[in-house]
């Protein structure tokens, strides 16, 4: 999967939180979030006048746009390891954020889960 399928396949499913998710799919649209938000920093700064400490308009409304297909996404990436979307909460604290980087980052079971059957990469 590609960034321009993976954004389409997350924005497609906004809030499904059910079934699989492929690496590719998760780590593309992390990125797209990750560019999405610096180049929405930029606009804030050269365009309102915001500091770069502070977000802006743009920022929020991005953030505000993205916020729920990537938990979306997360939590179908976590299924893909046989694991629960519930476990994404442990990014509440820094430790468990780790744990759940190393899940995401884990290939997923090439048979068939509780989730579902598996993604085809």
């Amino acid at each position: 999967m590609d960034l321009q399928t993976s954004i389409k396949t997350c924005f497609n499913k906004y809030a499904i939180f059910s079934g699989r998710a492929s690496r590719s799919e998760f780590w593309w649209f992390f990125l797209f979030g990750i560019l999405g938000g610096i180049i929405a920093a930029i606009i804030d700064v050269m365009i309102f006048g915001y500091s770069i400490e502070v977000t802006g308009p743009i920022g929020w409304i991005f953030t505000i746009v993205i916020f729920l297909p990537s938990f979306a996404v997360g939590a179908r990436r976590l299924h893909d390891t046989d694991k629960t979307g519930w476990w994404q909460l442990l990014w509440i604290t820094i430790i468990g954020g780790i744990i759940v980087i190393i899940w995401q980052a884990t290939m997923g079971e090439k048979k068939k889960n509780r989730y579902g059957p598996p993604v085809k990469k």
